[in-house]
């Protein structure tokens, strides 16, 4: 008999009570939703309907490096730990639609389905109904999951440092790459630069959200770019609300920015998102 997925309405409740422990709380349900997930779908028959999906390497690292444009992840996303809800009618083959349509640069789309209500159905969905470059945004602890991403169409996986050990960090990061993967290892401090860049790192997103407690800070962001090298794409997380708040951090090195709740709590986000970069090309 399987092991049964745990239930969203106990372990957000959980998370509630001891928000210290959020992260840690994730990252078990991941690894329990793996177990029962690989039940279902041994890991050798998930490796074959990998292998049959035609890769793009290099497509979504490439998309944030453009010099002739704001470079915007727009995420897909129907719930959030410190939002709850985001979207009820949530579409997310037609949002990345909208999202294209509206110039951004690549998608992000939400796969957890615990504490984020999202599945690798989104995700294929969103690589059918678009042609840029998809992430998987996901908390990714495991071999299992980035066959699954691979599978389900994705362009690049996120790796969070804070998740995983520096042994584990590296494995994941050169088994994605080995897939045709690229990777957004994403960091909270400084502190974290060194066990990305020793993984190998190309790109490096910084997110201003602490993942156990759910404070931002947008002052990490401007301090973490300091120390990122140059040849490495910086990608800007969390806390991006205007085009100011994006033009800063462009000035400041940053190369993409990955905007999430601001667009999926408005009425159209792929409109919103226009907006946002007519607002910063009379910014720039």
């Amino acid at each position: 008999m399987g092991l049964k997925a745990p239930r969203a309405d106990d372990a957000m409740s959980d998370a509630a009570t001891h928000p210290a422990d959020l992260l840690a709380t994730i990252v078990a349900a991941a690894r329990r939703m793996i177990e029962v997930r690989s039940e279902r779908e041994p890991a050798s028959v998930l490796e074959r309907r990998a292998a049959a999906v035609p890769a793009r390497p290099g497509l979504f690292r490439d998309a944030l490096m453009r010099s002739d444009r704001v470079n915007v992840i727009a995420e897909c996303k129907r719930r959030s730990p410190s939002r709850g809800v985001l979207r009820r009618e949530y579409d997310p083959a037609g949002i990345a639609r909208a999202y294209e349509a509206a110039g951004a640069a690549a998608v992000s789309v939400l796969t957890e389905p615990t504490f984020f209500d999202g599945s690798l159905e989104h995700l294929r969905d969103v690589r059918r109904a678009s042609g840029i470059p998809v992430l998987r945004k996901d908390f990714i602890v495991d071999d299992y999951q980035i066959c699954e991403a691979r599978a389900a169409g994705a362009d690049a996986v996120l790796l969070i440092v804070s998740a995983l050990g520096e042994r584990e960090l590296t494995r994941l990061h050169s088994k994605a790459r080995d897939a045709g993967l690229d990777v957004l290892v994403e960091v909270h401090d400084a502190s974290e630069l060194g066990p990305a860049l020793s993984a190998g790192a190309t790109i490096i997103g910084v997110n201003s959200r602490n993942l156990r407690t759910l404070a931002v800070d947008m002052d990490i962001s401007r301090r973490v770019i300091e120390q990122i090298p140059s040849g490495v794409v910086a990608v800007a997380e969390s806390g991006l609300r205007t085009a100011d708040d994006i033009a800063r951090l462009r000035h400041a090195g940053y190369a993409a920015f990955l905007i999430g709740e601001h667009l999926m709590t408005t009425p159209d986000p792929g409109e919103t998102l226009r907006t946002l970069l007519a607002a910063l090309s009379e910014v720039a």
